[in-house]
């Protein structure tokens, strides 16, 4: 970890558009970002702007391409490579940020309690498969790359976003943070995930920031 007095390492993978990329960006141009400093992108797609976005920020940018993602050996040294780049830059803290991967511990293992991830639901502070809301309505704990899609078809009235610490298992994990997002009337996956998303950009500055402090 950074000593007292040193920048707190971020490295971010992505691997879309890097909206939440670009939020930390403005932050740290800004001052907003306290110790943090972003020091690395990092994406399974070469077509992913979040890496364009990193590099018009003056920000180290790499593509690690998965070519075979259903062989377990190839995923295997994938994740091996990517670790590899990633430690490179030795980060303090790694975040997840719309990156569409699923980390096994090949690669959680080399960054033990130091990566984190932006998920686009509610999730419990345990493992249950419901979440109380606080109005006290219990809606479904949403898990997996459809989420967003999940909580319209189910008619659920409110979600959100939720960002934690990574383990082996899928979308769980200790919470850092979450807010709650409404649903209203008429929503469309674009127009809900838009909302989820400017939480989502201020959330993860929030979270970087007091985990940069709590390091010092």
């Amino acid at each position: 970890m950074s000593a007292s007095g040193q920048p707190y390492r971020v490295a971010v993978l992505v691997s879309g558009s890097g909206s939440n990329l670009q939020a930390l960006l403005d932050a740290q141009r800004a001052g907003d970002l306290d110790r943090a400093e972003i020091v690395l992108a990092v994406s399974d797609r070469a077509d992913a702007y979040g890496l364009q976005r990193a590099l018009q920020h003056r920000v180290a940018a790499a593509f690690v391409p998965l070519h075979h993602p259903r062989d377990p050996v190839a995923r295997a040294e994938w994740e091996r490579r990517l670790a590899d780049v990633t430690a490179a830059f030795t980060p303090d803290l790694i975040v997840l940020a719309g990156f569409m991967r699923v980390l096994s511990p090949v690669f959680l293992d080399r960054f033990p309690n130091r990566v984190i991830n932006q998920h686009p639901a509610l999730l419990p502070d345990d493992s249950s498969d419901t979440f109380v809301t606080s109005r006290g309505i219990v809606i479904p704990a949403l898990r997996g790359a459809h989420v967003v899609a999940d909580a319209l078809r189910l008619g659920l009235p409110i979600t959100g976003c939720t960002i934690h610490r990574v383990t082996p298992a899928v979308d769980d994990g200790p919470v850092l943070a979450r807010s709650e997002v409404p649903i209203f009337p008429g929503d469309t996956e674009e127009t809900l995930h838009e909302r989820i998303k400017q939480i989502e950009r201020r959330l993860i500055v929030e979270v970087v920031v007091h985990l940069a402090r709590l390091s010092a």
